[in-house]
């Protein structure tokens, strides 16, 4: 019997107490017994939780809220949840538990020989981690928490974290009792990883049972479990104890202590650990030796292989293991042979398989059929019709924000770039595996259970809860930073319509020129077919904003380089050869010469179509590359004179991606309704970096986190915000960098434009960046 009725210490609690300590706590506990280090601690158990619900005499009151309970409801879930929360939050905590958590952290302050120690403050649901349930993750984790006042607090927050709409919905769908659920409370010492990470006792990728994976970063785990840093990764032989395979990534971020001691902060490892850090392996040899030697040594122990949380302390730099759990997605009888043929940067994540079709010109792009995976040097618009049959496109140059990268994201396939010589390597015919979210290619058809893996997780364990596009909108987070959506082909909205977005803020209309149009707007003057483009254009984008009505579908005017508009029928005719297209004759200047006006003017007659003839008043006209304010007035004079004109009922927005523009930002800006930040071209021409360089993207030079990008749009922030306009960003930047999100928002930003894929993520990470300056706001009143 120990000290306590409603504390148990991790020497007290092995894997056969979860109904009494949760998943979590009876892993730990047993960790503890095992004798390895695991940082000492303590569980406030599940009778802890029952006896505040009893004292407080919440169960009826919950009961009477669950009975009232729609959950495909959003209004009703979300005012239950917190109405809920709200009432645990503030009902009192017995005296006589409040004494023994004093107490028991009291006597855990002197063993640990520290006044008010910092501690890791986990839930522990009693249901988590059993067979036929998967609530890891429904529940709250607290970082750097210390004094006594501080940490009830966050114990309180746990239990209410029970309650929230994800965890309600959760239990709901899978039919569990919500009274057969209870929570403990893990408390454990802080361990100020200056490295940290996951070992996984067997190849979760391969299934390899011989294998074993770690993953690794500098910081907390939280960075590396989370997905905001792509880590380093090693894959060790279990027999020689020998790495085989090793991928050092660029760690950008890293997750460290905030600096009034309470909770965490995301810092670039750059400003903290120098540049050359980035790149660098985090690890040293000895250091991954002895995680090799706790891994086996784990495995063994509980005779199982294991996925195991590490981290190395930044004071005493010892190994402290943080939490084990059995992998139970990797069967005994399930061994798989990886050959790796091409490697290149990840840029839509994913995994597709097909056979190989090399693509060297677009006289051979009619051979690819649906199902293929695309090889090329790089693709360009004229490839588009074939991209969507593809399971995959894999490119030897280019980088994240290319054209395959953006198109790829657009039309949710798999892709990788700057494969460099994989277009000579991959031969016509040849089956290969592409792993998108790595950016590695396979021979053959591998990766089956990778895929089954991750899919159940998706839908849970018994494969019946699906987290589908309208529960993402459900349980999405409010944020006063709207999140738009990029959208590029007017078919997809269907496939993205139901995702958490607060409206369109980049509609590429390229695609519809490609796709639907398929002729140059001036062969069309010429031949006498200007209806179609009319016509065919306000059809795509009025299937747009009539799916998201009434929403905003920001729709920015064609912006095709010359070589792209070359690829149109009759392009060859009216397109002159330029040597460097991307900044040659693009956007507002093509506007504005006779040899294009007439095609703009084609351009506004649509959208004029879709706002007045269909109604759909929600649709905001964005000019992309402007240069100077006399063309832009210019163009402004085009539009108005089809009919365009600018005013409360109709605003324009421009794309600012040049660097005159941010000179001249208050000038722009009393010109038009908004700025939308071209990260891509702006980053660009301020680093001076080809966007498509594969090796300037990988030396890090085309980076929107440098400095000088970052006080470029510091200064268009600030003059949109002094003259009480709208301020935007599109690309990929805020959802591929976290830090980056925070600065947009911290410097006031008013809405963040982001692919499909990113949208959910993006709207969470916003939320907490939101949540985090607000209380920074009240900490310092």
């Amino acid at each position: 019997m120990g000290k306590y009725r409603y504390i148990k210490l991790f020497e007290e609690v092995n894997k056969e107490d979860i109904d009494l300590v949760g998943g979590k706590g009876a892993n730990l506990g047993e960790l503890t017994q095992m004798g390895l280090d695991v940082p000492p601690g303590f569980c406030v158990t599940a009778q802890a939780y029952d006896y505040f619900i009893e004292y407080t005499q919440l169960n009826d009151f919950v009961k009477e809220l669950i009975e009232r309970l729609d959950p495909d409801n959003p209004d009703s879930l979300t005012l239950i949840s917190n109405t809920l929360q709200d009432k645990l939050n503030e009902s009192k905590i017995p005296e006589d538990l409040l004494a023994e958590i004093s107490e028991a952290y009291k006597d855990f302050s002197k063993k640990v020989n520290l006044i008010d120690p910092q501690v890791a403050v986990r839930s522990s649901a009693t249901a988590e981690d059993l067979p036929d349930a998967s609530f890891a993750g429904q529940q709250d984790t607290y970082l750097h928490i210390n004094g006594e006042e501080e940490l009830v607090k966050h114990i309180r927050k746990c239990w209410a974290s029970l309650w929230t709409a994800r965890a309600i919905y959760y239990r709901e769908k899978q039919k569990f009792d919500h009274f057969d659920v209870a929570l403990s409370v893990v408390v454990q010492k802080m361990v100020n990883s200056e490295k940290s990470g996951v070992m996984f006792t067997a190849n979760p990728v391969s299934q390899n049972l011989n294998e074993m994976m770690i993953n690794a970063s500098y910081g907390l785990g939280e960075a590396v479990v989370s997905g905001m840093v792509t880590p380093d990764e090693y894959i060790v032989d279990k027999t020689t104890k020998k790495i085989i395979e090793e991928n050092i990534a660029e760690k950008n971020v890293m997750v460290i202590k905030s600096d009034d001691g309470v909770g965490t902060k995301l810092v670039d490892v750059k400003d903290l650990l120098g540049e050359e850090a980035v790149a660098a392996e985090c690890l040293t040899h000895e250091e991954l030796d002895t995680l090799i030697d706790y891994g086996l040594k784990i495995e063994q122990l509980y005779n199982n292989i294991q996925d195991i949380e590490w981290g190395f302390d930044g004071d005493t730099k010892k190994l402290y293991i943080l939490q084990s759990r059995p992998i139970t997605t990797i069967k005994e009888d399930k061994k798989e042979e990886l050959i790796v043929l091409a490697k290149g940067l990840a840029a839509s994540p994913g995994i597709g398989r097909g056979r190989v079709k090399n693509v060297e010109n677009l006289n051979n792009i009619n051979q690819v059929e649906d199902g293929d995976i695309l090889v090329t040097g790089m693709t360009n618009p004229d490839m588009v019709p074939a991209m969507r049959k593809c399971a995959g496109v894999i490119t030897d140059e280019g980088g994240r924000t290319c054209h395959a990268a953006i198109v790829s994201r657009e039309l949710g396939i798999p892709c990788v770039v700057g494969a460099k010589d994989a277009s000579k390597k991959l031969k016509t015919g040849q089956f290969v595996t592409l792993d998108a979210t790595r950016g590695v290619v396979y021979k053959g058809d591998v990766l089956r259970s990778k895929v089954k893996k991750e899919t159940e997780a998706e839908a849970g364990a018994g494969g019946s809860f699906a987290i589908t596009d309208e529960l993402k909108t459900l349980l999405a987070p409010i944020t006063a930073t709207k999140i738009y959506m990029n959208l590029g082909e007017p078919s997809l909205i269907d496939k993205y319509k139901h995702l958490p977005f607060d409206g369109i803020g980049l509609m590429r209309t390229e695609f519809i020129f490609t796709n639907m149009i398929g002729a140059h707007p001036m062969y069309l003057v010429k031949t006498g077919q200007t209806e179609l483009l009319v016509e065919k254009l306000a059809e795509g984008i009025s299937t747009v904003a009539s799916a998201i009505y009434p929403k905003q579908l920001t729709v920015r005017m064609s912006d095709f380089r010359t070589n792209e508009f070359r690829g149109l029928k009759g392009g060859e005719e009216v397109e002159p050869l330029e040597q460097n297209p991307m900044i040659g004759w693009r956007g507002v200047s093509r506007y504005i010469s006779p040899e294009y006006e007439e095609g703009f003017r084609l351009e506004c007659q649509a959208l004029k179509k879709v706002r007045e003839e269909f109604g759909l008043k929600n649709v905001v006209a964005m000019l992309p590359f402007v240069r100077t304010p006399a063309e832009l007035i210019e163009a402004k004079e085009i539009m108005a004179s089809e009919g365009l004109v600018q005013g409360v009922d109709f605003k324009i927005w421009i794309m600012a991606e040049v660097p005159s523009v941010v000179f001249m930002a208050d000038e722009f800006a009393q010109l038009v309704d908004g700025f939308s930040i071209g990260s891509n071209d702006l980053t660009q021409l301020v680093m001076g970096a080809d966007r498509d360089s594969g090796i300037l993207n990988n030396m890090g030079y085309f980076d929107e986190r440098n400095e000088a990008v970052k006080r470029a749009i510091k200064i268009l922030i600030d003059a949109a915000n002094r003259h009480g306009i709208t301020i935007s960003i599109c690309g990929q930047g805020p959802s591929q960098y976290p830090e980056l999100a925070e600065f947009l928002v911290e410097q006031g930003i008013t809405s963040i434009s982001v692919n499909p894929d990113t949208v959910d993520y993006t709207r969470r990470l916003v939320a907490g960046v939101e949540q985090k300056l607000l209380l920074k706001s009240i900490r310092n009143k």
